[in-house]
């Protein structure tokens, strides 16, 4: 199974830091945000790896090159302009082959063990969610669990993690290089049945705020 991390997004929130760093690229604990995923992955058995980007995205290439130090393979698919994440997504397709992969949201911190996505997957399935408990910043949620079922309403709402599994199967319709976003296309899945998920309680961090990068970055020292 291959993975892929999102890495194509602007940081608006997180200016001025990111005027001149791509956010992946930003470091706490002593390393970029980006490097503890691919190494969380390599750890959990994910050889190759493809990475969008967009903004700045040469420092990325210049900084991960082939992956070889982490023991991965990494190929990019670059993208003019951000394309929001389900177009990314299928603008990278080709690298994927046309096996269920992973997705990481490059600007999540989390201790989730990716080797459990390995077992996640359901055959009939489009998508596989990890949620976790609503953050102070988001506290309607997105989604709701029945079993291992993802809905879109339920008396108890937690948020997507940023982390999943998808089938390509998610993204026919969309034009590569076309911009597409990811909630309507998991919406409709949902509404044939065919989004599993997981709940998830331990460490997760939307690092969206230079606030946010301050206090993960103090706490990893």
């Amino acid at each position: 199974m291959k993975a892929m991390i999102l890495a194509a997004g602007r940081g608006e929130r997180m200016r001025p830091l990111t005027d001149h760093t791509p956010k992946p690229l930003l470091c706490i604990g002593g390393k970029p945000l980006i490097v503890w995923h691919i190494e969380n992955l390599a750890k959990a058995g994910f050889r190759e790896l493809v990475i969008n980007h967009a903004h700045l995205g040469q420092q990325i290439e210049s900084a991960l090159g082939n992956g070889a130090r982490f023991g991965v393979s990494i190929r990019y698919s670059p993208e003019r302009e951000a394309l929001e994440t389900a177009g990314g997504i299928a603008n990278a397709l080709p690298l994927l082959d046309d096996a269920p992969f992973v997705v990481v949201n490059g600007d999540i911190f989390t201790d989730y063990d990716f080797a459990r996505l390995r077992h996640a997957w359901q055959p009939g399935l489009l998508a596989w969610l990890v949620l976790v408990d609503n953050p102070a910043h988001h506290p309607e949620g997105d989604f709701a669990l029945l079993g291992d079922r993802v809905m879109t309403h339920g008396a108890s709402k937690h948020t997507f993690s940023g982390i999943g599994i998808y089938h390509p199967d998610l993204f026919v319709g969309i034009v590569p290089g076309s911009k597409a976003r990811l909630a309507p296309l998991l919406r409709s899945a949902i509404g044939s049945g065919k989004v599993g998920g997981e709940l998830y309680g331990g460490r997760w961090v939307d690092v969206g705020t230079p606030q946010r990068l301050a206090a993960l970055d103090e706490s990893l020292k």
